[in-house]
């Protein structure tokens, strides 16, 4: 079928807006692979330094015709998630070695988690994360030895910032490797439950550590269908992964033996392989769409309207929520998986997953299916399910779902479009996913009811300040206040107060996770308020309309008496765990709907001072 016009014409948008940005970053990654520092290109000294500790792998990697391959990794034991790549090092070692090639850890990156921090003060470093993750990714790469790399990352900051920092060597061929989602546990919607029940005191502590204990139960990424199960969807539909890899369980035949295809391939289309292929030939402008049109289809995590603009940036290539919202108006929900949904990941891989959804979305003309990606027969091998036969991963195609109350087709969705919508008024710009939010809470109108601290909503709940319809606006959330948290945490309560029959909904100038559900939510609202943004101007009692269907988020005043109002000041700045370490990146922050990232606005501001001379 003929690409979808809307696609087209967002596709057309963003390449004519991102031209001269385009240009640069080609420009300059052909620099990288022509001039660049890399093995054959150093001083004895340097490869010396490099190779002191790699025994027999030494003569290979002194030949400049090998093949050695950079693994940057986010192992670590603390998140489930990760605990399964500390013996990928090894497992891929010997997988390069099988077809003559070498592999060396280029460096780590940090991997915090954020159902860890949800609700404390650690929070506050989770978008600053994704900077560090992307500068750590540079870091490892920077020393020039490898012409592939295997990039080891899941959960929600990681994936993208592993994505920015090796994008900075787009010259390199790369491929991400996940680790698959945990078996299911307890299902979702009863944590959820478990989860109201305490808030409102009708359960213990030991109740609730019992219900989070059999939901968060083994290795693996959380179940639910939240930032880390969506990034794994996104680079999948992007082509930067083997097919079918996103969501096989960790420790299962089929899951290493994906690992050993994946590296396998990569030292294929490796620098010095049979048939080269760079990251920055791969993330494309059409690729950045694919990578939306998925989010869309399978009502993906809100968290990557801030991400995806910042990969993009990465790339050189300039997207906005108008991009996103014009494709959700195109783009059907498929899928309901929690918290959209009953089901979970595991469900929606077992009925069809991310084979199905591409083959549905490929027919009917979402999908650009022209892009490059690191499968040897293109996108189209994207549209196939893998599984195992003599110890080799083989391929199927697609079949129709197994169950349509989890994933449909595109001529009979859930929904007719994808529920990311970019919400205006005269508090501003934010983004509202109401993929899983019921028709009859779409417009909520009602007073409002402002905090500087979610801790403080949770306050006046007990303290029954919030038993009325009420618009909770909560800010000074944002980048530049406090390195935009995730306020997920305020969604039992939020939750309680709309099965009680009242119309709740929340506004703010932060984040809420990829797990937030039911409760409608204008987030991300910018100008925030540490900047002086209207959001600052919101009184406790004005009446707040927040409605999906016309996209408005209007405080109901007179024009006159809105524009004289005067902006609250900020609060001081929050010091302790560390959070002081960060007052810099706060200080050069963009905004949410650029990518909120401080490394890439500095970064493009130097990208412009030297413009086309890069000599």
């Amino acid at each position: 079928m003929s690409l979808n016009s809307v696609v087209e014409s967002v596709t057309a948008r963003i390449i004519e807006r991102s031209k001269v940005s385009r240009r640069r970053y080609l420009a300059l990654m052909e620099r990288n692979r022509a001039k660049g520092v890399s093995r054959p290109r150093l001083a004895c000294g340097n490869l010396a330094h490099a190779i002191a500790a790699s025994a027999s792998d030494k003569p290979e990697l002194m030949r400049p015709t090998s093949t050695n391959l950079g693994i940057v990794t986010t192992y670590n034991d603390m998140l489930s998630a990760h605990q399964p790549y500390g013996r990928y090092p090894n497992q891929i070692k010997l997988f390069a070695r099988e077809v003559g090639a070498t592999a060396q850890v280029a460096g780590g990156a940090p991997a915090m988690c954020d159902g860890v921090t949800q609700g404390q003060e650690g929070m506050e470093l989770s978008l600053f994360s994704r900077d560090v993750i992307a500068m750590s990714t540079a870091v490892g790469l920077s020393h020039g030895m490898f012409e592939g790399v295997a990039l080891l990352g899941i959960c929600d900051k990681i994936v993208p910032g592993l994505l920015m920092g090796a994008l900075r060597f787009g010259h390199l061929p790369t491929i991400l490797i996940p680790a698959g989602p945990m078996p299911s546990g307890l299902p979702n919607k009863e944590k959820q439950r478990i989860r109201q029940l305490y808030v409102q005191g009708k359960v213990g502590q030991d109740r609730l550590m019992e219900a989070e204990n059999a939901s968060y139960h083994s290795a693996g990424t959380c179940t639910f269908y939240g930032t880390a199960n969506t990034n794994q969807m996104m680079v999948e539909i992007m082509g930067l992964m083997m097919p079918d890899s996103a969501f096989i369980n960790p420790n299962t035949p089929l899951r290493q033996a994906m690992t050993r295809s994946s590296i396998h391939r990569l030292a294929e289309i490796s620098l010095n392989g049979e048939d080269v292929r760079p990251l920055a030939q791969c993330v494309d402008e059409k690729a950045i769409v694919n990578a939306a049109v998925g989010l869309l289809a399978t009502g993906g995590s809100t968290n990557h309207t801030i991400h995806l603009p910042a990969i993009a940036r990465a790339a050189g290539i300039i997207i906005d929520w108008e991009d996103l919202s014009r494709l959700s108006a195109a783009v059907p929900l498929m899928t309901r998986v929690y918290p959209s949904g009953s089901e979970d990941v595991n469900a929606f891989n077992h009925v069809g997953g991310m084979p199905t959804v591409i083959a549905e979305l490929s027919r009917a003309g979402l999908l650009h299916t022209d892009i490059m990606t690191v499968s040897r027969g293109g996108f189209a091998d994207y549209a196939c399910r893998a599984s195992l036969q003599d110890d080799e991963v083989v391929y199927t195609h697609a079949k129709p779902s197994l169950d349509r109350d989890i994933l449909r087709e595109v001529s009979a969705p859930f929904k007719a479009d994808g529920g990311i919508k970019l919400m205006k008024g005269n508090v501003g710009r934010g983004i509202y996913k109401s993929s899983a939010i019921s028709e009859e809470h779409l417009t909520v109108e009602a007073p409002a009811r402002v905090f500087h601290d979610q801790h403080d909503v949770a306050t006046a709940f007990q303290n029954g300040e919030l038993e009325q319809d009420v618009v909770v606006v909560v800010r000074f959330q944002g980048p530049e206040a406090n390195g935009m948290p995730e306020l997920h945490k305020l969604t039992p309560t939020l939750g309680v107060l709309q099965d009680r029959g009242y119309k709740v909904a929340l506004l703010t100038d932060g984040r809420m996770s990829g797990a937030s559900g039911k409760v409608p939510a204008a987030i991300h609202v910018g100008p925030e308020a540490q900047v002086g943004g209207p959001i600052a101007k919101v009184r406790d009692g004005d009446m707040i309309r927040v409605c999906a269907v016309t996209g408005q988020i209007e405080v109901l005043v007179d024009a006159a008496e809105w524009d004289a109002r005067d902006v609250v000041p900020p609060p001081p700045p929050a010091l302790g765990t560390g959070r002081e370490l960060f007052a810099l990146m706060r200080s050069v922050h963009d905004p949410a709907e650029a990518g909120a990232s401080a490394m890439l606005a500095q970064m493009d501001r130097v990208i412009e001072t030297v413009g086309d001379d890069l000599h």
